[in-house]
């Protein structure tokens, strides 16, 4: 296992507690984590899929975000490629609030100036 994998316990960016939480947000902050996650909402995806699903993530972040995120659980490897586990998925609903108020917030905000 990877010693710079985030995981809860160990201090991470912005948090010397490593709570739960922070290392949640520690790992989402990571380059690439989110367009992983967001690309295997629908399925399965190969490397080549998930890179290109990624815009063209460089194959080493895509490699280092996919170890990551396999060592604590959250993506797995299947015979289809890539794609969310049980916790991977959870975390996306979890997330789904957030979305619809970040959706919504950006309707709120003014238009920003065009040059």
């Amino acid at each position: 296992m990877s010693s710079a994998t985030p995981r809860p316990g160990r201090p991470v960016r912005g948090s010397r507690s490593g709570r739960p939480i922070m290392v949640t947000l520690d790992l989402l902050g990571r380059r690439g984590a989110l367009a992983v996650l967001w690309s295997l909402r629908e399925g399965p995806a190969t490397f080549r899929v998930l890179q290109d699903l990624a815009d063209g993530m460089a194959a080493n972040t895509l490699n280092s975000r996919l170890q990551e995120l396999r060592e604590v659980g959250l993506v797995e490897r299947s015979d289809d490629g890539y794609r969310l586990t049980d916790d991977g998925r959870g975390l996306l609903d979890a997330g789904r609030p957030l979305l619809e108020w970040a959706h919504d917030w950006a309707l709120r905000l003014p238009a920003p100036p065009v040059d």
